[in-house]
């Protein structure tokens, strides 16, 4: 049995582009901080070999044995069990950003429990929704009994790691994956506007609870108020205009970044804006910094080996005999499709920046670890469908 060498090849070439723009725009970064010139091309390097290693090795397993399944049930156990304890480990273990420990630090690098534990969130919600969603049609309030235990466990988990972490976006990402792979196990169309209606509202409550996030959310609003308020009449427009237009510092220079850059890009290594302007090109905006460089046909290059990718998980996904695989491999694809645009969004902002990493791109080893291990099931899974 032979894994999906198309996958394989995709998902490298990711990793590959990734690698190289680890040099490429953090140019700046490597100065400001003294390190070493190839600090982060070394280290992302390092992990992007380590995470085609990753992929192979997990292709190579039998997907009809019992130790893949323990693999990432033990990924599962042992992520969750980082994330409980994690707030309240020393500093000197564990890795503060906005206030708040994400990242466990093992020995010169530093590993977000999250990452991890969203792939072997998919692998839970496959497996068990395969056991308790079938495909009949049932009542609503029949299959609205069966995902409140799943409801009421996320949400106690997912806003434990909101509260601890103060991140967001990786609730938001979790919560989307509940509802989604519950639409792919069989649930009714309308349990899922239901429950989608339910979490907005849950979203918006979040969201007013914080100050801080009110602000951003003003913010955000009115750098795009210009482009909605005229469609609607007068006095709805009138009650929804806000005060505060001026675009957020870090947004407006990726709106320029990626505007400088053109439709063919400055060239590789001459963009200008990764020199300071982006506190984070290598990470959260590292789809400016690469638009600067190789412009909008490059861009559109990569959305295309991106697109392609995420296709042919599905297509292994709808060609898989058993429904829990099928849902995996749909979690995978939607993992991916979600947080890339999440991102991409973000730093065009269409919606308001969550720090989501772009997979196989941004610098990092936790997500790119996470999702060279989910990847890598997707192409053990590959050796048991037609393709």
């Amino acid at each position: 049995m032979l894994a999906d060498k198309k996958l394989f090849y995709l998902s490298s070439i990711l990793i590959i582009i990734g690698i190289v723009f680890s040099y490429s725009l953090t140019a700046f970064t490597v100065l400001y901080f003294e390190y070493s010139e190839f600090h982060f091309f070394i280290r992302q390097l390092f992990f992007g070999i380590s995470g085609i290693l990753i992929m192979f090795f997990i292709s190579r397993l039998n997907p009809n044995s019992n130790n893949a399944k323990r693999i990432i049930l033990a990924l599962l156990i042992v992520s969750f069990l980082c994330i409980i304890i994690l707030p309240f480990l020393p500093t000197a273990l564990a890795t503060a950003s906005g206030g708040a420990k994400r990242w466990i630090r093992i020995g010169p690098i530093s590993v977000s429990p999250v990452e991890f534990f969203k792939i072997g969130l998919i692998y839970f919600l496959a497996w068990s929704y395969t056991r308790r969603i079938d495909d009949n049609k049932k009542a609503i309030k029949h299959e609205i009994l069966i995902l409140l235990p799943y409801c009421i466990v996320a949400s106690i988990v997912i806003g434990y790691i909101y509260i601890t972490q103060n991140d967001l976006g990786q609730s938001v990402i979790s919560f989307f994956l509940i509802l989604a792979l519950a639409f792919f196990a069989g649930t009714s169309k309308r349990l899922f506007a239901f429950s989608t209606i339910i979490i907005i509202m849950i979203g918006i409550m979040v969201i007013f609870s914080n100050q801080r996030r009110i602000q951003r959310i003003i913010s955000w609003w009115g750098n795009i108020q210009d482009a909605f308020l005229p469609l609607l009449p007068n006095w709805i427009a009138s009650s929804l205009r806000v005060s505060v237009n001026n675009e957020p510092y870090q947004i407006s220079h990726s709106l320029n970044a990626i505007a400088h850059g053109g439709f063919f890009g400055e060239g590789l290594g001459l963009g200008i804006f990764k020199l300071g302007f982006l506190s984070e090109v290598h990470t959260d905006f590292v789809l400016s910094g690469i638009t600067e460089e190789i412009g909008l046909f490059g861009l559109g290059c990569i959305c295309i080996i991106y697109l392609w990718m995420i296709l042919r998980i599905f297509r292994i996904a709808g060609r898989c005999d058993k429904k829990q695989d099928f849902i995996f491999c749909s979690g995978i694809a939607l993992l991916l499709l979600f947080s890339f645009f999440m991102n991409a969004f973000g730093i065009i902002s269409l919606t308001p920046l969550k720090g989501v990493a772009v997979p196989l791109l941004s610098y990092g080893g936790s997500s790119m670890w996470a999702i060279c291990i989910g990847i890598g099931y997707v192409l053990m899974i590959s050796k048991k469908v037609k393709l």
